[in-house]
Protein backbone atom coordinates (compact mmCIF):
# COMPACT_ATOMS: atom_id res chain seq x y z
CA UNK A 1 0.00 0.00 0.00
CA UNK A 2 1.35 3.18 -0.80
CA UNK A 3 0.60 5.94 1.71
CA UNK A 4 1.20 9.76 0.78
CA UNK A 5 0.39 12.70 -1.74
CA UNK A 6 -2.76 11.07 -4.11
CA UNK A 7 -3.24 7.61 -1.72
CA UNK A 8 -6.14 9.60 -0.17
CA UNK A 9 -3.80 9.25 3.34
CA UNK A 10 -2.14 12.56 5.16
CA UNK A 11 1.60 12.02 4.23
CA UNK A 12 3.51 9.79 7.44
CA UNK A 13 0.11 8.94 8.09
CA UNK A 14 -1.39 5.03 9.12
CA UNK A 15 -4.52 3.99 7.81
CA UNK A 16 -6.94 2.99 10.64
CA UNK A 17 -7.26 -0.43 10.06
CA UNK A 18 -3.76 -0.89 9.91
CA UNK A 19 -3.16 0.45 13.82
CA UNK A 20 -6.32 -1.63 14.73
CA UNK A 21 -4.10 -4.33 13.45
CA UNK A 22 -0.76 -3.46 15.14
CA UNK A 23 -2.85 -3.26 18.34
CA UNK A 24 -4.13 -6.68 18.09
CA UNK A 25 -1.08 -7.45 17.07
CA UNK A 26 0.72 -5.85 19.93
CA UNK A 27 -1.89 -7.21 22.53
CA UNK A 28 -1.63 -10.68 21.58
CA UNK A 29 2.22 -10.31 21.98
CA UNK A 30 2.39 -8.95 25.51
CA UNK A 31 -0.34 -11.44 26.63
CA UNK A 32 2.02 -14.46 25.07
CA UNK A 33 5.28 -12.78 26.75
CA UNK A 34 3.13 -12.67 30.50
CA UNK A 35 1.81 -16.21 30.10
CA UNK A 36 5.17 -17.25 29.35
CA UNK A 37 7.20 -15.69 31.79
CA UNK A 38 4.72 -16.88 34.15
CA UNK A 39 4.97 -20.69 33.42
CA UNK A 40 9.23 -20.16 33.33
CA UNK A 41 8.48 -18.65 36.79
CA UNK A 42 6.52 -21.66 37.59
CA UNK A 43 9.20 -24.06 36.34
CA UNK A 44 11.78 -22.11 38.03
CA UNK A 45 9.83 -22.48 41.31
CA UNK A 46 9.49 -25.77 41.32
CA UNK A 47 13.00 -26.80 40.35
CA UNK A 48 13.90 -24.91 43.21
CA UNK A 49 11.86 -26.96 45.17
CA UNK A 50 13.32 -29.85 43.91
CA UNK A 51 16.70 -29.49 45.25
CA UNK A 52 17.34 -31.71 48.77
CA UNK A 53 16.59 -29.89 51.65
CA UNK A 54 14.01 -27.42 50.03
CA UNK A 55 10.53 -27.68 50.93
CA UNK A 56 8.27 -24.49 49.12
CA UNK A 57 5.33 -26.57 49.29
CA UNK A 58 4.89 -26.07 52.51
CA UNK A 59 4.47 -22.32 52.08
CA UNK A 60 1.09 -23.04 50.71
CA UNK A 61 -2.06 -22.33 52.47
CA UNK A 62 -2.94 -23.54 55.55
CA UNK A 63 -6.43 -23.42 56.25
CA UNK A 64 -7.22 -21.04 59.59
CA UNK A 65 -3.86 -21.34 60.64
CA UNK A 66 -2.98 -17.51 60.97
CA UNK A 67 0.34 -18.30 59.48
CA UNK A 68 -0.72 -19.90 56.94
CA UNK A 69 -2.89 -17.13 55.15
CA UNK A 70 0.59 -16.07 53.84
CA UNK A 71 -0.20 -18.78 51.59
CA UNK A 72 -2.87 -17.09 50.04
CA UNK A 73 0.13 -15.31 48.17
CA UNK A 74 2.40 -18.25 47.36
CA UNK A 75 -0.18 -21.14 46.61
CA UNK A 76 -0.74 -20.65 43.11
CA UNK A 77 3.23 -20.75 41.75
CA UNK A 78 3.58 -23.88 43.84
CA UNK A 79 2.94 -27.47 42.72
CA UNK A 80 3.40 -31.00 44.74
CA UNK A 81 5.63 -32.27 41.81
CA UNK A 82 6.33 -32.26 38.29
CA UNK A 83 3.44 -34.25 37.28
CA UNK A 84 1.16 -31.85 39.02
CA UNK A 85 2.71 -28.98 37.20
CA UNK A 86 2.90 -30.34 33.95
CA UNK A 87 -0.81 -30.77 34.26
CA UNK A 88 -1.53 -27.63 34.61
CA UNK A 89 0.83 -26.15 32.30
CA UNK A 90 -1.39 -26.33 29.46
CA UNK A 91 -4.71 -25.08 30.64
CA UNK A 92 -2.28 -21.95 32.23
CA UNK A 93 -0.95 -21.07 28.96
CA UNK A 94 -4.27 -21.44 27.13
CA UNK A 95 -6.88 -19.52 29.41
CA UNK A 96 -4.63 -17.12 31.05
CA UNK A 97 -3.83 -15.75 27.43
CA UNK A 98 -7.44 -15.88 26.74
CA UNK A 99 -7.77 -14.29 29.72
CA UNK A 100 -5.50 -11.23 29.00
CA UNK A 101 -6.45 -10.64 25.53
CA UNK A 102 -9.82 -9.38 27.34
CA UNK A 103 -7.17 -6.32 28.00
CA UNK A 104 -3.80 -6.63 29.80
CA UNK A 105 -4.87 -3.89 32.60
CA UNK A 106 -8.52 -5.93 32.86
CA UNK A 107 -6.67 -9.19 32.41
CA UNK A 108 -4.18 -8.55 35.24
CA UNK A 109 -7.09 -7.44 37.34
CA UNK A 110 -9.60 -10.47 37.34
CA UNK A 111 -6.11 -12.03 38.31
CA UNK A 112 -5.80 -10.61 41.22
CA UNK A 113 -8.98 -10.95 42.26
CA UNK A 114 -9.28 -14.68 41.51
CA UNK A 115 -6.01 -15.11 43.42
CA UNK A 116 -7.33 -13.68 46.45
CA UNK A 117 -10.97 -14.27 46.70
CA UNK A 118 -9.32 -18.44 46.27
CA UNK A 119 -6.86 -18.14 48.75
CA UNK A 120 -9.09 -16.55 51.09
CA UNK A 121 -11.99 -19.18 50.49
CA UNK A 122 -9.70 -21.99 50.95
CA UNK A 123 -8.10 -20.41 54.15
CA UNK A 124 -11.67 -20.20 55.74
CA UNK A 125 -12.89 -23.81 54.85
CA UNK A 126 -10.16 -25.97 53.85
CA UNK A 127 -9.49 -28.93 55.92
CA UNK A 128 -7.68 -28.75 59.29
CA UNK A 129 -4.06 -29.81 58.76
CA UNK A 130 -3.67 -29.77 55.46
CA UNK A 131 -2.22 -27.51 52.94
CA UNK A 132 -3.58 -26.29 49.59
CA UNK A 133 -1.14 -25.27 46.45
CA UNK A 134 -1.06 -25.20 42.94
CA UNK A 135 -2.12 -22.77 39.88
CA UNK A 136 -5.34 -24.66 39.37
CA UNK A 137 -7.26 -22.16 41.21
CA UNK A 138 -6.45 -19.84 38.65
CA UNK A 139 -7.46 -22.34 35.86
CA UNK A 140 -10.58 -22.58 37.51
CA UNK A 141 -10.96 -18.40 37.71
CA UNK A 142 -10.12 -18.13 34.31
CA UNK A 143 -12.32 -20.56 33.16
CA UNK A 144 -15.40 -18.86 34.63
CA UNK A 145 -14.14 -15.10 34.10
CA UNK A 146 -14.23 -15.87 30.23
CA UNK A 147 -17.60 -18.17 30.79
CA UNK A 148 -19.53 -15.22 32.28
CA UNK A 149 -18.05 -12.12 31.38
CA UNK A 150 -19.39 -11.91 27.70
CA UNK A 151 -22.82 -12.21 29.74
CA UNK A 152 -22.47 -9.43 32.06
CA UNK A 153 -21.54 -7.57 29.29
CA UNK A 154 -23.42 -8.48 26.71
CA UNK A 155 -20.44 -8.66 24.43
CA UNK A 156 -21.61 -11.19 21.17
CA UNK A 157 -17.66 -11.68 20.92
CA UNK A 158 -16.80 -12.67 24.41
CA UNK A 159 -19.97 -14.43 24.21
CA UNK A 160 -19.00 -16.70 21.78
CA UNK A 161 -15.45 -17.26 23.20
CA UNK A 162 -16.72 -18.11 26.77
CA UNK A 163 -19.25 -20.88 24.87
CA UNK A 164 -15.69 -22.22 23.06
CA UNK A 165 -14.16 -22.24 25.99
CA UNK A 166 -16.62 -24.10 28.29
CA UNK A 167 -17.23 -26.86 25.43
CA UNK A 168 -13.54 -27.29 25.29
CA UNK A 169 -12.63 -26.76 29.41
CA UNK A 170 -16.28 -27.01 30.76
CA UNK A 171 -15.79 -30.71 32.29
CA UNK A 172 -13.36 -29.19 34.55
CA UNK A 173 -16.03 -27.49 36.23
CA UNK A 174 -17.02 -30.79 38.07
CA UNK A 175 -13.95 -30.28 39.53
CA UNK A 176 -15.36 -27.72 42.40
CA UNK A 177 -17.27 -30.92 44.09
CA UNK A 178 -15.76 -32.54 47.14
CA UNK A 179 -14.61 -36.49 46.86
CA UNK A 180 -11.50 -36.39 45.04
CA UNK A 181 -8.78 -37.40 47.30
CA UNK A 182 -5.72 -34.88 47.03
CA UNK A 183 -7.54 -32.77 45.35
CA UNK A 184 -8.02 -28.81 46.80
CA UNK A 185 -11.74 -28.70 45.87
CA UNK A 186 -12.25 -25.84 47.77
CA UNK A 187 -9.54 -23.89 45.61
CA UNK A 188 -11.16 -25.05 42.61
CA UNK A 189 -14.68 -23.65 43.69
CA UNK A 190 -13.62 -20.14 44.90
CA UNK A 191 -11.20 -19.71 42.19
CA UNK A 192 -14.49 -20.49 40.69
CA UNK A 193 -15.83 -17.89 42.56
CA UNK A 194 -13.39 -15.40 42.14
CA UNK A 195 -13.91 -15.78 38.18
CA UNK A 196 -17.92 -15.03 38.21
CA UNK A 197 -16.71 -12.34 40.54
CA UNK A 198 -14.13 -10.81 38.50
CA UNK A 199 -16.69 -10.89 35.25
CA UNK A 200 -18.88 -9.25 37.13
CA UNK A 201 -16.85 -6.51 38.47
CA UNK A 202 -14.74 -5.88 35.19
CA UNK A 203 -17.40 -5.58 32.87
CA UNK A 204 -18.90 -3.05 34.82
CA UNK A 205 -18.00 -0.37 32.29
CA UNK A 206 -20.07 -2.06 29.52
CA UNK A 207 -23.04 -2.27 31.50
CA UNK A 208 -22.94 1.58 32.70
CA UNK A 209 -22.81 2.22 28.72
CA UNK A 210 -25.17 -0.19 27.80
CA UNK A 211 -27.92 1.31 30.29
CA UNK A 212 -27.19 4.98 29.46
CA UNK A 213 -27.77 3.86 25.42
CA UNK A 214 -31.09 1.79 26.48
CA UNK A 215 -33.50 4.15 24.99
CA UNK A 216 -36.55 3.19 27.00
CA UNK A 217 -38.10 5.94 29.30
CA UNK A 218 -37.75 5.10 33.23
CA UNK A 219 -41.12 4.31 34.58
CA UNK A 220 -42.98 7.27 36.11
CA UNK A 221 -45.21 7.34 38.95
CA UNK A 222 -48.84 5.55 38.61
Amino acid sequence: MVVGPGSGYPPNSTPVGSRAVAMIGKLWAQAAALMLGFVALLYGIEGVDSLQGVDLDSEGIRPRDPDGLWGVLWAPVLHGNWDHLMGNTLPVLILGFLTLLSGIGRGLAATALIWLIAGAGTWLIGGAGTVHIGASSLVFGWLTFLISRGWFARNLTQIVVGLVVFAIYGSLLWGVLPGQPMISWQGHLFGAVGGVVAGWVLSGDERRRRRAADPRPLAGPR
